[in-house]
This record gives structure tokens, C-alpha cells and sequence, in this order.
């Protein structure tokens, strides 16, 4: 296992300060996102269109390793897989495995979920790569019996497991064990049952046991930092002590 960090840890900086400043914070791996908005490296649909200036668009990563790319297709059917094969191949290009890709929201019918992983499987593993579902609130992942089921059902599926999202959602004290054997990713940060994200060293977030449960399975990727600034306090203080703590427990 290895530390990380996500860009989307710095929301308010221009964006080709994000990777000195994590360089600077002495990260030496990132997670980067495929997606539609201002933070994005590149969008799926450039991607598809230009496979040569997508290359490009990662070329320069200051010397950071590529531990994950997240990737959000847009459109439907035909070009949403479209869009997400010609992420494959750029994941294949630059050496990166996982990919993280958001789960269904509630109330999506769970055969059509079950339809949809099994495709980005299939085209993910035409060139090399894993599929890995975020845990998150408000998603058919938000509960880890569901999370479990559907990676069962869906040969080679995997999780990106964010601890904090059973910590703070509604299903909080729920037993997610279950799902350490699915996990392909890991997303940090610190959490109350009443907060997503408090200061580290504040919340119920338990490093030590959790880091124990991923080397019983043999997990050996990143240990992403994913932690937005908070309000009233010094953000990168706060990215270094975590980067501390998690380096100090590997």
C-alpha cells in the first residue's frame, strides 16, 4: 500500500498549481479525474475524440505516479460506453489500473445497475484495467449489504471504498467488513456520525484497523487522500498530518 491524494483536495486553487502544491506536501501519487467540469484533466467525451490530446493533457505529472483515474461517461448507451472504452485505452497508455466510477443513485431499478457494471467490466478488461464503484451517500453503495450484492453479481467488479460515507450516512454502525474484499481503491479522510468531514485526529475514522482489514485480503494499491478544505482552518497543515499518519502506519 502506498499514500495518495486526489486532486479534487484543492477545489480553490488554479489547477496548474493542484500537483506542485501536492509535491510540495511530499505526496508522491495522485488520483486524477475524467469528467465534465472545471476541475477535470480532460473530459470522456475529448477523450473519445482525441485520444493523442488526452495523452498529452496527463503528460506533465510533476513526477507523481498515477494511482487511479476517476471517470464519469456522459450521454447514453452507445456513446456513454463509447466514452468509457476510450478511457480504458488512456488508462491502459498511461500504465493506470484502477478506474472510479460513480454507482447508481437510489431508486435506480437494480437490474439496470447489474446491465451497466457488467458492460464497464467487459470493456475494462479488454485492456487491463478494474472497475471500482464509489461508496457513497445517496448512491445504491450507500449500504454495504447492497454494495456486497452487487459486486457479487458482477464478475471482476470492484469497490473504491470511502469509509466516511458509512461512518456519517444513514446507514452508520452498519458493519461494512463485508465489503473489504471487494476493494480495488481507497478514498480518506476524518468523520463523525454527524459530519462527512471533521479535522484529522477528530473523527471515528479507524486507520489502523482499517489498513489491518486491507492487508488480510491482500490490498496493495493507493490510500487516497480525498479531503476538501474546511471552513476556518489551514487546509494544507491538515493534508500533511494525514500523509503523516497514514505513512506512519504502513
Amino acid at each position: 500500500m502506498f499514500v495518495a491524494a486526489s486532486s479534487d483536495c484543492f477545489p480553490d486553487l488554479p489547477k496548474d498549481e493542484v500537483l506542485p502544491t501536492l509535491v510540495d506536501l511530499e505526496f508522491t501519487a495522485v488520483e486524477l479525474p475524467i469528467r465534465n467540469d472545471s476541475r477535470s484533466w480532460i473530459t470522456p467525451a475529448e477523450v473519445a475524440k482525441s485520444p493523442e490530446k488526452a495523452v498529452d493533457a496527463f503528460r506533465d505529472t510533476h513526477r507523481l505516479t498515477i494511482a487511479a483515474l476517476t471517470v464519469e461517461p456522459t450521454g447514453v448507451k452507445d456513446e456513454y460506453y463509447g466514452q468509457f472504452s476510450a478511457c480504458c485505452k488512456l488508462a491502459k497508455a498511461l500504465k493506470v489500473v484502477p478506474l472510479v466510477v460513480p454507482a447508481a443513485e437510489l431508486g435506480t431499478p437494480f437490474n439496470e445497475e447489474i446491465e451497466r457494471l457488467r458492460e464497464l467490466v467487459k470493456i475494462a478488461s479488454l485492456e487491463g484495467c478494474l472497475v471500482a464503484m464509489r461508496t457513497e451517500i445517496g448512491c445504491m453503495t450507500e449500504d454495504p449489504d447492497t454494495a456486497a450484492v452487487l459486486c457479487n453479481n458482477v464478475k471482476g467488479l470492484g469497490l473504491s471504498l470511502d469509509p466516511s460515507h458509512y461512518i456519517a450516512g444513514p446507514r452508520q454502525g452498519r458493519d461494512f467488513s463485508k465489503v473489504i474484499p471487494y476493494v480495488y481503491n481507497v478514498h480518506l479522510r476524518d468523520s463523525t456520525k454527524s459530519a462527512l468531514h471533521v479535522r484529522v485526529g477528530q473523527g471515528e475514522v479507524d486507520y489502523g484497523k482499517l489498513l489491518g482489514q486491507l492487508e488480510k485480503v491482500g490490498y496493495s494499491r493507493a490510500l487516497t487522500v480525498d479531503m476538501p478544505p474546511l471552513e476556518g482552518h489551514e487546509h494544507r497543515p491538515e493534508m500533511r498530518k494525514i500523509r503523516l499518519l497514514l505513512d506512519s502506519l504502513l
